[in-house]
């Protein structure tokens, strides 16, 4: 067991206690650079899984009763906290996940402002006072909180899912249960931590990881006194986990699968370009829903963007997660790097060239090299699926129309970029494309501030900002007069 993985406690966290699974069984977490284990958690029951909605419940008429203040503050003392183990959460992050220790750092430090940003907005759940149109009535709406919320997050960013997702529960007046992946897990028991030194009381958040997750979450949404799911995931998951959350009529919020377009336009920066790709491609090594999956450029740029970005790309450090001077980490596992390769593979065939990368790295790990393509066929399957690895394919286009089509040929509609000089272009195009979210002249688009989510097969509901509170709230309505 590494340094910063021995002071976790691994057990489940279930009513502000640590505590063995029922069944006694453990879950191996590997490092991703080295293919070795470096800790275990404990395996999760369905037995556990009451236990933990029995906490959360039995939590939540006092927790929903704590004054807004009081939760906001507990909140800001999480940032705090986070702020200051900061490192160390970096460095944990880098081993199970992979990812090199800069954008471990950059994702503690975005993960901590949920808890800022949400403290915050905690006392300013306001409702609304109005005469209906008749005159026969006051209409009266407060905002209460949900319920008890089930947490499903992904590996790809293990703290900063959890923690927006955590915080508005908590600022809402939630109790929530976490499910983290269980390639990703010791994060969320140090976020468990925190949240315990802060001052969250017993049963309001509790984390509990299973290898047996589709039966877990089953157990959980079929207990009536859950009345939320906040799921991040792939498409297909949280098809299947919506089909279920309808049984009960769940209120669900679902941040899905994505496939970004990146485009460029003959006006663009081109310097500015590629800086943006860099960022929109390799943050987490391309394993984001927000990755730039696609890469669409106008012929007069082509060659300049192609052999700059080609060139940014070749020169990526590529090693271990935590090494000092790493850029690109491994991917997760070794299904990802089959995943990736395939994918390049059929491109190739079809009659993509690769400028550089294409092949995995003949090293221990699950390493892929940094890869563009270019001439990539419209029939490649890369430009279809989310490729969630350090590959960028680039396709020409010639119209503004051409470009908005190319962008919206997906069942996706989670972020896209746009990078041009003409900002009526920009705004015109942005309009345009089918997405949640657009970045203009920007690679970078998360924000605690903005409404984080996407259309079509992307998903429902919105996390951060002002949305993201909302989403753990129902609106109730009183009539009356005086």
């Amino acid at each position: 067991m590494t340094t910063e993985a021995s002071k976790l406690s691994t057990d489940l966290y279930i009513d502000g206690a640590w505590r063995a699974s029922t069944s006694g069984r453990r879950i191996d977490v590997l490092d991703p650079s080295s293919e070795q284990t470096i800790a275990s958690v404990a395996d999760a029951t369905l037995e556990d899984a009451a236990a933990a909605v029995d906490a959360a419940s039995r939590a939540a008429a006092g927790w929903a009763a704590t004054p807004a203040r009081q939760r906001g503050e507990i909140l800001r003392k999480c940032f705090e906290l986070m702020m200051r183990d900061a490192e160390s959460l970096a460095r944990l992050i880098s081993m199970e996940n992979g990812k090199a220790l800069a954008d471990a750092r950059g994702e503690v430090a975005y993960a901590a402002e949920f808890f800022r940003w949400f403290s915050e907005e905690a006392v300013r759940i306001n409702g609304d006072i109005s005469v209906s149109p008749s005159g026969a009535s006051r209409i009266i709406v407060q905002y209460q909180p949900i319920g008890v919320a089930l947490l499903i997050t992904p590996w790809n960013f293990p703290a900063a899912m959890a923690t927006r997702k955590i915080a508005p529960a908590l600022a809402a007046g939630c109790t929530c249960i976490l499910k983290p992946a269980t390639e990703t897990p010791l994060t969320a028991y140090a976020v468990a931590r925190l949240l315990e030194e802060a001052g969250v009381p017993p049963g309001v958040v509790n984390v509990v990881t299973t290898s047996s997750a589709g039966k877990f979450a089953n157990a959980v949404l079929d207990d009536p006194r859950v009345r939320k799911l906040s799921f991040t995931g792939s498409t297909e998951v949280g098809r299947v986990l919506l089909r279920k959350a309808a049984d009960s009529i769940i209120s669900c919020s679902m941040e899905l699968g994505g496939n970004a377009p990146f485009l460029v336009f003959d006006d663009a920066d081109i310097d500015a370009a590629v800086e943006g790709a860099m960022l929109a491609k390799m943050r987490n090594g391309g394993e984001a829903c927000t990755a730039a999956n696609r890469f669409y450029v106008q012929r007069g740029a082509l060659e300049a963007f192609s052999a700059r970005f080609a060139e940014r790309m070749a020169a990526l450090k590529t090693g271990d997660g935590v090494g000092a001077d790493t850029q690109c980490g491994p991917l997760v596992n070794a299904g990802a790097v089959d995943k990736v390769a395939s994918l390049v593979e059929d491109a190739v065939s079809k009659g993509a060239r690769i400028s550089t990368g294409g092949a995995r790295l003949d090293r221990r790990g699950y390493f892929y090299a940094p890869t563009v393509l270019v001439d990539v066929p419209p029939d490649a399957d890369l430009l279809g699926e989310e490729i969630f690895g350090p590959v960028a394919p680039i396709v020409a286009f010639d119209t503004e129309d051409e470009a908005v089509a190319l962008a919206n040929a997906t069942e996706y509609g989670l972020v896209a970029y746009v990078y041009t000089r003409d900002l009526a272009r920009g705004m015109r195009v942005s309009e345009r494309i089918e997405s949640g979210m657009i970045a203009l002249n920007r690679g970078l688009v998360s924000d605690p501030a903005a409404p984080f989510g996407g259309v079509k097969q992307s998903g429902l509901g919105r996390e951060g900002a002002h949305h993201g509170l909302l989403e753990f709230m129902e609106a109730k309505y009183i009539a009356t007069n005086w």
